[in-house]
């Protein structure tokens, strides 16, 4: 069966509550998994204590601090955040950590930023061995939501992890941002799915739930699975109706 992850910082939230609260609606709502962001502002022990009682897993959470990896200076307190991000992980469970690759930068070639951001994520592969943590760095879209953001390419993403070359680094394959930038997932993903450690999902326009507009979600999460993707698929977009009722038939429609 696929597991769904829902993304709590949108699903399930309601104002003024908590995420211990959106962890126990989402289990009451059927989830089986749930994400967030940032774990800085959060109530870890709360939160901890939330997933025990509803005996739901954390699929993938942001490595803090986000800043631009494409700027060298960045590397060492990336790294030290990268380090405590880890134990965080770790205590919740959460087998990928979501990085951030940050800005194009003024001032700098793209090949400079590029080695930048190779040469930190080498350096963040060595943190993470052996800690059974694995870091997804996330291609966006530049058109819509994160104009100026330096990596908006899939293909682009895969080629920076095997230049990495170490088996702790992937990505994370977000459907809505590689539609929007015109992306076809059979042609991005092709041979090289197995960099792939998390998936999101979102449709467009607006990044709303599933079968609110006119990506092909589920035919390109039917390719996905068939040849070989095995992890969470993160339900990360901005509902429209709120309530578990939506959740599931956002589900139903990726499903059919």
């Amino acid at each position: 069966m696929r597991r769904y992850s829902a993304c709590i910082e949108w699903l399930f939230a309601e104002e003024g509550d908590s995420f211990a609260d959106r962890i126990r609606r989402a289990h009451a709502g059927g989830l089986t998994a749930v994400e967030f962001w940032r774990w800085t502002d959060k109530d870890l022990d709360a939160i901890e204590s939330a997933l025990d009682e509803a005996g739901l897993e954390v699929t993938s959470l942001v490595a803090e601090p986000i800043v631009a990896l494409t700027d060298a200076a960045n590397r060492q307190a990336w790294l030290a955040g990268l380090a405590e991000s880890v134990a965080v992980a770790r205590r919740l469970g959460a087998p990928v950590l979501i990085a951030q690759a940050g800005d194009d930068l003024a001032g700098l070639s793209r090949e400079e930023q590029r080695r930048a951001l190779t040469e930190t994520l080498k350096a963040g592969a060595d943190i993470l061995k052996g800690n059974g943590v694995r870091l997804g760095v996330e291609p966006l879209n530049t058109r819509i939501d994160h104009i100026g953001y330096f990596l908006d390419s899939t293909p682009e993403g895969l080629d920076i992890v095997d230049d990495v070359a170490g088996p702790e680094i992937g990505i994370v394959y977000d459907i809505y941002h590689s539609a929007v930038m015109g992306e076809r997932t059979e042609d991005v993903l092709k041979d090289r799915l197995d960099r792939v450690f998390h998936v999101h999902v979102a449709d467009h326009p607006g990044r709303n739930e599933p079968g609110s507009g006119g990506i092909d979600l589920s035919h390109r999460l039917n390719w996905i699975f068939a040849n070989g993707y095995d992890g969470a698929v993160g339900l990360e977009y901005r509902p429209i109706r709120p309530g578990a009722d939506a959740v599931r038939a956002a589900i139903a429609s990726l499903d059919g």
